[in-house]
């Protein structure tokens, strides 16, 4: 019998791996390790609200994950390259020898090979629409991230054109956000105008497509990595974890989310100070959550997970 490499909630989600590969970085959600030059991505089922990972799995939601950031590098090479080699995982026990003996039902559809880039250490943000932190700060500056907007603005309402606000990759704690100055200070101002453009475009792009298939893409984030001084897409790209989705059909009378904001909701109404320790997520909560993660998976590739 095989010992499996992954640390299981229950026989169908996944907390943690630890394959026979160097361990890379363990993030909130990803598990990456060095493959040979290149690095391996496995998406676990963690997840991760107000800088906290919560003791409670989304069962298939690294699954979702993947499959929905391959489809968006899929979607979007012809703006911008992307670090994904392959997520087929005969081609990836191919090229990643010690993978040999893994149990390949549980790669399946969650992992990455990717190529390894040096990442570019900035929150790349676009907003379409007023909400959240960016609400936040409106409601007390009247400008997001240095960048005046019109009077009388609700919680919502879409702006006159989508606004680029980049905040600092922190590898604990929370993001901040930062003014498009502070951004040409840390990478450049050549770099931080590419990067401002290339996200406004993808954000285009996607919020186009998920309008068709009835969703709003309220905003997203988007990181980059050079490789060979050229600039690429890493990490994840538009998923229900850094992007946030609401059914057009029920805006703007509701703003339903079909993303981790309804766990965040939940958190904040039972009253979680957003310290540890960390509270567990009741199975209706997880149920629903990981419905709206396949909703959302579904609407915008037109396939099941």
């Amino acid at each position: 019998m095989i010992h499996s490499p992954f640390t299981a909630h229950d026989s169908r989600a996944v907390l943690e791996t630890n394959l026979s590969l160097p361990l890379y970085r363990r993030g909130k959600v990803r598990d990456v390790y060095e493959a040979d030059g290149n690095l391996l991505i496995v998406a676990t089922d963690r997840l991760s609200a107000f800088d906290h990972v919560l003791p409670t799995p989304i069962p298939g939601k690294g699954r979702i994950l993947t499959q929905l950031s391959e489809f968006w590098f899929d979607f979007t090479p012809d703006i911008v390259p992307n670090h994904m080699i392959t997520t087929d995982v005969d081609e990836i026990s191919e090229a990643v020898e010690d993978l040999a003996d893994v149990d390949r039902t549980l790669l399946e559809g969650r992992t990455m090979l990717v190529r390894r880039c040096e990442r570019i250490d900035v929150e790349c943000v676009v907003r379409g629409y007023i909400t959240g932190s960016a609400w936040d700060e409106y409601r007390r500056t009247g400008a997001v991230a240095d960048e005046p907007l019109p009077r009388g603005l609700r919680n919502g309402d879409v702006l006159p054109q989508p606004i680029f606000t980049p905040a600092t990759k922190a590898s604990h704690g929370h993001d901040e956000n930062i003014t498009f100055a502070e951004m040409e200070d840390l990478v450049g101002r050549e770099m931080a105008q590419t990067l401002r453009e290339l996200s406004l475009t993808l954000y285009w792009r996607a919020a186009a497509h998920a309008r068709q298939v009835g969703l709003i893409l309220a905003d997203t984030k988007f990181e980059f990595g050079l490789a060979d001084d050229q600039i690429v897409l890493i990490d994840e790209a538009l998923t229900p974890d850094s992007s946030r989705y609401w059914d057009a059909a029920q805006y703007p009378q509701s703003l339903a989310s079909f993303d981790k904001q309804f766990v965040r909701d939940y958190l904040n109404q039972a009253g979680w100070n957003h310290e540890p320790p960390v509270p567990s997520l009741p199975d209706d909560v997880v149920e629903a959550t990981r419905q709206r993660y396949l909703e959302t998976f579904a609407r915008l590739t037109g396939k099941l997970v």
